[in-house]
């Protein structure tokens, strides 16, 4: 079992080549969504993290929100590449939205007043584990994915779009779908300069 897992962590990679067509259905990407969210822990069990899906339109839209954003903030001459990548995002079946419930995390803070400091940055450590299990558990049923981050310039639209509590804070955008090819070697520091063993 343990070998299992070490090699569906090997295996993960981000995937900027992705197409619609349809590799896994709708049900078992929400059943993937829920059990990642149920199941991957959270400081003080706090469960703060939210998760949005967006299935083919809905993801287009999204996608289309942060071209036309970032459209308005990088020069014209530099634009095709900007415009290139974002379509390349969209060009995806859905995309996964992250995001931690600021609520939580607040009534965390007032709770334990003695770590208030760290309950953000704890938060941001339960999502990050989170986006890893969804990320390898799409990725072992055949899709690929990436992680992108154009969070704080689309959240005020996001949240209007499709009706999200304030309180909810965007963390990250997966957009997942069939991988068109593969991605290239990668490369690893020494193991050495990394870690330490007493």
């Amino acid at each position: 079992m343990s070998k299992e897992f070490l090699n569906a962590v090997k295996k993960r990679r981000t995937y900027y080549g992705l197409s619609k067509e349809t590799v896994i259905s709708k049900d078992r990407i929400q059943e993937i969504v829920n059990e990642a969210v149920k199941y991957t822990p959270s400081a003080f069990n706090s469960q703060s993290a939210r998760v949005v899906v967006l299935f083919g339109d809905q993801s287009d839209k999204l996608w289309n929100i942060t071209k036309e954003t970032l459209r308005k903030i990088v020069p014209a001459d530099s634009f095709a590449s900007t415009e290139e990548r974002i379509n390349s995002f969209g060009s995806g079946s859905g995309t996964v939205l992250f995001f931690e419930d600021q609520t939580v995390v607040k009534s965390l803070q007032e709770q334990y007043s003695a770590y208030a400091d760290n309950f953000p940055l704890w938060s941001g450590h339960s999502s990050g584990m989170l986006q890893f299990v969804v990320w390898t558990a799409l990725e072992l049923e055949g899709l690929g994915a990436s992680l992108q981050h154009y969070n704080p310039l689309i959240d005020e639209e996001v949240a209007t779009t499709w009706n999200l509590p304030k309180e909810w804070k965007m963390i990250a955008q997966m957009p997942f779908g069939k991988p068109t090819f593969q991605p290239g070697e990668k490369e690893f520091s020494p193991l050495e300069t990394r870690v330490k063993f007493f």
